[in-house]
């Protein structure tokens, strides 16, 4: 970027007369400053986009969208300079950019919280003393090279302090992202670095203020010396002064309520004054605004009320212009020649081995492993924002010139870049292996598995799904025989918002991450679940995950893992309105779809997926319980399942359960046989010309559901693996048979007038169209609750459907046409269940056993002899034909 010139450009008038009037807009401060922000929101997103799948954090984006920005991309351009990032502009957006740095490190300030920093044991005081005291001493060392070779025009006092600073700072917010989006939390390394790097950041703007204390223009010792003094009354009269006037605003925030005006303008402006004053000492006006988060109370919802207000305006649209400045003085092009390029290189070896090497040492020698050493000692090495802050206020002081302030920058860089990719290789934190032995309801091998213990997990994603959960469980829960243990996980989504930082920093320190329940605001719904368990005498743990919707399905497969659970329960990504007489769905969400999606490929048990149309308006207690549910039989492992959780419910004297089996109504005459052609490809999916001269599409047999975690319309495909449909006909049949014998039993005590406490009626049906005949239970006034397979294996009754488009594939068949069918013309919920099984829960799947048919790689078929595709006059069916047929 060229030097400033002599004399002072023209100052920029802040709005134009307009086009017509022969004046360019651009010429104008106000907007030429909306080119700006807009062309600066382009880049940082579009490069935030595109490092998403390296894991990288948000401010590496930031960091290279500024620098392309600057001289050393864009900024070659005259032209572009000219226009686009004229100097006499720069006043104005290093103006506005210092203005929002402010209210971010207002924002740090608040995520900040003092009381823990000082609950932090000995261990991580020790490791962040170390992590500070020995790359600032390296800092220090390397700053005589660089002062004689690059920079020896600057003051060396202060060029010493900052190159000292910018070397042994770790940056807390980048820090905390990075753990929280590889859920390391609440492991014991993610835990010892959060609190190493808050005393860190503590200790950072400590040294930060004496290094521009150093840094003024007058040098005399005397000033410094004032200038410190004057900064550390400053401190004092806030926390003593100032914190009791903001604890009692606070105190008068109540939560769940909107907060009072007058209390967020008094907030407000007590940031801009606390930056005044610290401008006005001599120090920098961000460390006012730093210090005036800190003193915010914690506790109560008045600190997550602000950054909820402030945060998106001041994360999103006002700091990347603070990144854009500082590309604007890098100048890459400054480092030149064998020189520049082995400082840089001295400059990264020293910031790594300083903050790593001393890290790894105290670390280890608290009798952490090497791995978790090492670990976080990359950890620590995480730069950031706050590196810039320190290397844009040394440049401004003139302490740092050109070339050092371009290679202290891609220092920071590449330390932030390296942090994640390192992190993921080399630790992957263990788990107590646990015997888990109880994956399904369903237990074939074992006659009384209907009376073992059920451990359930049910994952809630907002108020709306908490009565439908209590509801359902309520109704599952059995007898005192039959004991049942709740797990309740909260799914709340992780962003780059400071707001999810405060999240994160009220988890618990062992296991998944948990809500600490001395440390968070109440929360409506963890009161919710709670009051249920001890209302209802059963055993609830409220739990909560803060994650990215495409990563949450792994804390919920490996918390359902942990706490050997038989089922999840996830809720359906849309819910009905309280008022139903609109028909109208609401609360659509595609991340929590993507969710369900990618749980039902990993699960480690089985899953039910529940569609709420009123099972949860209110929650009900056991002596208010009158429920008539249904479970619909086609046949398979995911009915047998679904079976299995009706006859839990049938335990609840409250709850009247009806099994309809479905039956073929008549034998098919014809059948498309499925074969392979010579060349060892699939042949093209059969089709039936109807007697219209429609061609319809007859059923296949392939991997997993239309496309994997796909949105919109899928395809319905079923996991083949060699299906042995006499076999299968056997279980079903044992399945069934207790729904046969309750029935006659519930008939015979109905006759003598006399109560039961398992109510169990059996309706075998024969139907031509088992679908349509779903639909007309589901219609039924009297009916609560639809219990239906998913039907990942093929059933005979419903494997014809594969092929055919779907709007919510994850529910199975039946389960998506009594949803599609909508709140109008259906009162009931429906619970989808898909049945654990080992061969299905895979990545990929060996080709052996499992063979997309429509795919041109597969080799062979391989289904069971006795499974024939028929198509019949109505719609195409799937008919079982032991003997005379081929596949």
């Amino acid at each position: 970027m060229a030097s400033t010139p002599a004399s002072c450009p023209k100052a920029m008038a802040a709005a134009s007369n307009g086009v017509w009037q022969s004046d360019n807009p651009i010429e104008f401060s106000v907007p030429l400053l909306i080119v700006q922000i807009c062309l600066v929101l382009v880049i940082t997103r579009t490069l935030a986009v595109l490092l998403k799948p390296l894991r990288q954090p948000r401010v590496i984006a930031e960091i290279i969208g500024g620098i392309l920005l600057g001289p050393s991309a864009l900024g070659k351009s005259s032209l572009y300079m000219e226009y686009i990032f004229p100097h006499r502009s720069l006043t104005v957006l290093e103006t506005v950019s210092d203005l929002g740095l402010i209210f971010f490190l207002f924002l740090v300030g608040l995520e900040l919280d003092l009381e823990a920093i000082k609950r932090t044991g000995g261990q991580a005081m020790s490791i962040a003393a170390a992590g500070i005291s020995l790359p600032f001493i390296a800092g220090v060392g390397v700053s005589f090279i660089l002062h004689k070779t690059i920079a020896s025009d600057g003051q060396f006092a202060p060029f010493l302090v900052f190159m000292g600073v910018a070397l042994s700072i770790t940056a807390f917010p980048v820090l905390a992202r990075i753990l929280a989006e590889r859920r390391l939390l609440t492991t014991d390394v993610g835990q010892m670095a959060m609190a190493a790097a808050a005393v860190n950041d503590v200790v950072a703007w400590i040294l930060l203020a004496l290094a521009v204390a150093l840094s003024g223009t007058n040098t005399s010792p005397l000033i410094a010396l004032w200038v410190l003094l004057c900064g550390v009354g400053f401190v004092v009269i806030m926390f003593v002064a100032v914190k009791p006037m903001m604890a009692k605003i606070a105190s008068q925030v109540v939560d769940k309520e909107p907060i009072n005006e007058m209390y967020v303008a008094v907030t407000l402006a007590g940031v801009l004054a606390a930056g005044f004053v610290t401008d006005a000492i001599g120090i920098h006006s961000i460390f006012g605004g730093f210090v005036f988060g800190l003193i915010v109370p914690k506790d109560g919802p008045f600190a997550a009320l602000l950054i909820e207000k402030i945060e998106d305006f001041v994360t999103i649209l006002m700091l990347p212009l603070y990144f854009a400045t500082s590309g604007l003085k890098t100048n890459i092009d400054s480092i030149h020649g064998v020189q520049s390029g082995g400082l840089l290189l001295l400059v990264i070896m020293t910031a790594c081995a300083g903050k790593i090497l001393g890290t790894f040492l105290v670390a280890y020698l608290h009798k952490m492993s090497i791995k978790k050493s090492l670990t976080l000692g990359f950890l620590m090495n995480t730069k950031g924002l706050v590196e810039l802050i320190v290397l844009n206020i040394g440049k401004d002081r003139k302490v740092l010139n050109e070339e050092t302030f371009a290679i202290m920058v891609l220092m920071a860089l590449f330390t932030t870049f390296i942090t994640t990719p390192v992190v993921m290789a080399l630790y992957k934190p263990a788990r107590n292996p646990v015997p888990y032995k109880r994956r399904m309801l369903y237990m074939p091998n074992e006659k009384a598995s209907a009376d073992l213990e059920l451990r359930l997990l049910a994952c809630v994603h907002g108020m709306p799904n908490v009565h439908a959960i209590i509801n359902l469980v309520e109704a599952a829960r059995g007898t005192r025989r039959h004991p049942l243990h709740m797990f309740i996980l909260h799914l709340l989504e992780f962003s780059e918002r400071p707001s999810s930082i405060m999240k994160v920093q009220r988890v618990r320190r062992n296991g998944r991450p948990f809500w600490d329940q001395q440390h968070y605001d109440v929360d409506n719904i963890v009161v919710a679940f709670e009051a249920y368990g001890q209302l209802s005498k059963v055993m609830v743990r409220p739990m909560t995950t803060i994650a990215r919707f495409e990563d949450m399905h792994e804390d919920i497969c490996v918390t359902a893992s942990d706490k050997r659970a038989a089922i999840i329960v996830l809720p359906f990504h849309k819910h009905s309105r309280p008022n139903m007489h609109d028909g109208a769905w609401e609360g659509h969400s595609t991340g929590l779809r993507q969710v369900i999606q990618k749980v039902l490929f990993h699960a480690p048990c089985s899953v039910g997926i529940l569609v709420d149309r009123g099972i949860g308006i209110t929650s009900l207690t056991s002596s208010s319980v009158n429920r008539n549910v249904a479970v619909l039989f086609y046949g398979g492992p995911d009915d047998r399942e679904a079976l299995a959780l009706g006859y839990r419910m049938a335990e609840h004297p409250g709850v009247r359960l009806t099994v309809y089996r479905f039956v073929l109504a008549d034998p098919i005459e014809h059948h498309v046989e499925m074969t392979m052609p010579q060349d060892g490809r699939a042949s093209p999916m059969p089709h039936h010309v109807m007697g219209d001269g429609i061609e319809v599409p007859t059923a296949h047999a392939g991997f997993s559901f239309g496309s994997k975690f796909s949105f919109g319309h899928d395809a319905f495909s079923y996991m083949v693996t060699e299906l042995d449909s006499a076999q299968e006909s056997k279980l079903d049949e044992e399945c069934l048979a207790m729904a046969k014998w309750k029935a006659t039993l519930t008939g015979q005590i109905n006759e003598g007038e006399a109560g039961t406490a398992q109510s169990i009626r059996y309706e075998e049906m024969t139907v031509s169209d088992p679908v349509r005949a779903a639909l007309v239970i589901g219609k039924m006034e009297e009916m609560s609750l639809l219990i239906v397979g998913r039907g990942r294996k093929p059933s005979p009754l419903i494997a014809p459907f594969s092929g055919r488009q779907a709007e919510y594939a994850e529910l199975g068949p039946v389960g998506e046409a009594l949803t599609v069918a909508g709140p109008l013309e259906m009162q009931c919920s429906v619970l989808a269940v898909q049945q654990y099984d080992p061969e299905l829960v895979q990545e990929a799947p060996p080709l052996k056993k499992v063979v997309d048919v429509s795919s041109p790689k597969a080799s062979r078929l391989q289904l069971s002899p006795s499974l024939v595709v028929v198509t019949g006059p109505a719609s195409p069916t799937f008919a079982q034909k032991p003997e005379n047929y081929e596949v």
